[in-house]
């Protein structure tokens, strides 16, 4: 832990996706254009050390890391307890 306080933070997510095709021709698909992070921090302590902990929190952070560098995905799915396949 590197224990600086702070007074209040905040974080907000956009994400800009494309949903294209038809649901019913079974055709839909969608993608991710791109994602941003906005973090606001307001702290009395000295700036290069909320810095510091700005960057190991986003370092830290498994769904930056899993847009960065996508990871391969497995699913399992069941219908009626039995395993089907897609």
């Amino acid at each position: 832990m590197m224990k600086i306080e702070y007074k209040s933070s905040r974080v907000r997510v956009e994400m800009d996706y494309l949903l294209s095709g038809s649901v019913l021709a079974g055709t839909v698909k969608s993608e991710c254009l791109e994602a941003r992070t906005f973090f606001e921090v307001e702290s009395d302590a000295p700036e290069e050390r909320v810095v510091a902990l700005i960057k190991n929190a986003k370092q830290g952070c498994f769904a930056e890391a899993m847009i960065q560098a996508p990871v391969p995905l497995k699913s399992e799915i069941k219908l009626n307890g039995k395993g089907i396949g897609l």
